[in-house]
This record gives structure tokens, sequence and C-alpha cells, in this order.
């Protein structure tokens, strides 16, 4: 599933915390109050940490 305008803005909170993902590290998190957040996870080379950003 790619994340397009239309699925961010359609996504709707549920009793649970919802990661619908894009691919390449990029996901939505929706909060079961409302909120919404994207992240990207990325890692710097092969043997780096993974790091998160908001």
């Amino acid at each position: 599933m790619s994340l397009t305008d239309i699925a961010i803005r359609s996504a709707r909170p549920t009793d649970k915390l919802q990661r619908p993902f894009d691919g390449n590290g990029l996901y939505l998190e929706v909060s079961p109050s409302g909120g919404k957040w994207r992240h990207l996870k990325y890692r710097i080379g092969e043997k780096g940490k993974r790091n998160k950003f908001t």
C-alpha cells in the first residue's frame, strides 16, 4: 500500500495503534486518540544503528 494523500486523510483511529507502511522505511502512525505522525526508519551504512526520523 502506498501512502497517498487520500490514504493519510482517510486513516481513522481505532482501539489499537495503526502503522500503515509505504515501503523503504516510511510509515504513518495513527494513535487511538486520533493523532497522526509520519516516521521514516533509516540506517547509515550497512551495519549502522537504526534510527527513526519523525
